[in-house]
């Protein structure tokens, strides 16, 4: 259904696990990266470390303005640019990543988190 952020399924491979600075784990998968580098965000193939690293040490955190279980996490790439990283948290331990891509710009929303 377009639109619904839908969990990592049980039967994907892990691609990663990372615990961010929010106090949970967010998960990736072999296939949904593929996804995401292939075909959502291009410009993020290869970039599986930096999308870990952004996970794990952001710059700043925000909560999403459309769902408040939805958290982007910002570190700069380079001058001029950020990675974002999109993770939404199911459980108070555990969360998945939604997607990743690379931005001139930082979103609106709730800062809950700046480094």
């Amino acid at each position: 259904m377009p639109g619904v952020i839908e969990p990592l399924p049980v039967n994907e491979d892990l691609l990663f696990e990372v615990r961010t600075p929010l106090g949970w784990s967010v998960r990736a998968g072999r296939q949904q990266w593929l996804r995401i580098s292939t075909i959502k965000h291009r410009t993020m193939a290869g970039k599986e470390n930096e999308v870990r690293q952004v996970l794990r040490d952001p710059e700043q955190i925000r909560r999403s303005r459309k769902d408040a279980a939805v958290y982007l996490f910002y570190r700069p790439l380079r001058p001029g640019r950020w990675i974002c990283a999109v993770a939404k948290q199911v459980d108070n331990g555990s969360g998945f990543l939604v997607t990743a891509y690379s931005t001139e710009a930082i979103k609106q929303g709730e800062t809950v988190w700046r480094r």
